[in-house]
């Protein structure tokens, strides 16, 4: 990936804090691999297929059957090219996360980043304590 100060990168920086991560992580427990990475690696069809799934279910677990030593660049690959998130990596299997851009199909709400006001146990500067909680 190139940016304008003409150096390249071959990292992204994620959007979602660890509270997040560990979030969907959490909900990924429960869900079986839809991806499988085979002898064809991150092939054209299988970046269709991610990008069909993250359409669909927004929360995926993606499976190295091959390329194990390789699992980390290429998660990193995939998720770029499918504008999504690594919520994490287990082993041979890589947790992506990519919210639907309608609000409507939204099935995962992430809990709010630590430290954002309002978040739970956070005071907000110039409000007054909450009276009707004891």
């Amino acid at each position: 990936m190139w940016y304008t100060d003409g150096f390249k990168r071959d990292f992204f920086i994620s959007s979602l804090t660890s509270g997040q991560r560990r979030f969907l992580r959490g909900l990924a427990n429960q869900l079986d691999p839809v991806i499988l990475i085979g002898k064809g690696g991150a092939s054209e069809s299988v970046l269709n297929a991610v990008d069909d799934a993250l359409e669909a279910h927004e929360l995926i677990k993606i499976r190295f059957n091959d390329f194990k030593d390789e699992k980390k660049a290429l998660t990193d690959h995939i998720a770029r090219e499918t504008q999504a998130e690594v919520a994490g990596r287990i082993g041979h299997v890589a947790i992506l996360y990519r919210r639907h851009p309608d609000p409507k199909k939204r099935k995962i709400q992430l809990p709010d980043p630590a430290g954002a006001p309002g978040g739970p146990g956070r005071k907000i500067p110039g409000t007054k304590p909450d009276s009707s909680k004891g």
